[in-house]
């Protein structure tokens, strides 16, 4: 699981207007090519962050078709004008408290494969304290059966685990798929409450995304 977010220089606006309608159709034409064969969803951030502007979630079995597309992408004539401010990178496993436990739309390695199709999604690493592995294991799992309950609150909520340790520098990618940012907020308030969260060591950047195909996100660029 791959989240690539992207900058656009902002003296990419001065060009000309024809130069910037094909280097947009050029970049959207390498989007779509590898989403035909790729799972890959586009989300815009304008607005929203004053720092990254869009972003891909792909899923691929293999790091170097990632890395070719990202390179495909700042090889073409848009991308000289792009800047990565943030990238992560995790994969998926079935998580270690779940046990025989599942939860429709919530917890699960098969549902945590793919993108849905919310129109948010949020995302954020996250980075737990040493001292939570220093627990007994029974310990441990009761405080996530905790958290997993406050979850299965909001079923409107799809969550998805990306494992990142020994691969990235977090230990975790944490993704909230949702139609409504409200209930996102009121379900990390309450997560913020639970025992688990004492061992809480990192939990930003978070980034509120917007679900759009990369046509119409690369006309709110300018």
């Amino acid at each position: 699981m791959k989240y690539t977010f992207f900058k656009v220089e902002p003296h990419w606006r001065h060009l000309k207007k024809e130069e910037r309608t094909a280097d947009k159709q050029q970049f959207a034409s390498i989007v779509n090519g590898f989403a035909q064969r790729n799972t890959l969803r586009s989300y815009s951030l304008i607005g929203i962050r004053g720092d990254t502007d869009l972003m891909f979630w792909t899923t691929n079995k293999r790091l170097e078709d990632i890395q070719g597309f990202v390179s495909e992408l700042l090889s073409s004539s848009l991308g000289k004008y792009l800047r990565i401010p943030y990238s992560y990178l995790a994969i998926t496993r079935t998580s270690e408290y779940l046990g025989s436990h599942h939860h429709e739309g919530q917890e699960g390695a098969a549902l945590s494969r793919r993108p849905g199709d919310t129109k948010y999604l949020f995302v954020y690493p996250f980075t737990k304290k040493r001292e939570w592995y220093f627990l007994p294991h029974e310990e441990r799992t009761i405080m996530m059966a905790q958290h997993f309950k406050i979850g299965h609150k909001y079923p409107s909520i799809r969550i998805h685990t990306g494992y990142s340790f020994g691969l990235d520098d977090q230990e975790f990618v944490l993704a909230f798929e949702t139609d409504n940012p409200a209930d996102f907020s009121e379900l990390v308030i309450e997560l913020r409450n639970s025992e688990a969260s004492r061992y809480t060591a990192l939990e930003t950047p978070i980034f509120t995304c917007i679900a759009m195909n990369i046509a119409d996100i690369l006309e709110l660029l300018g």
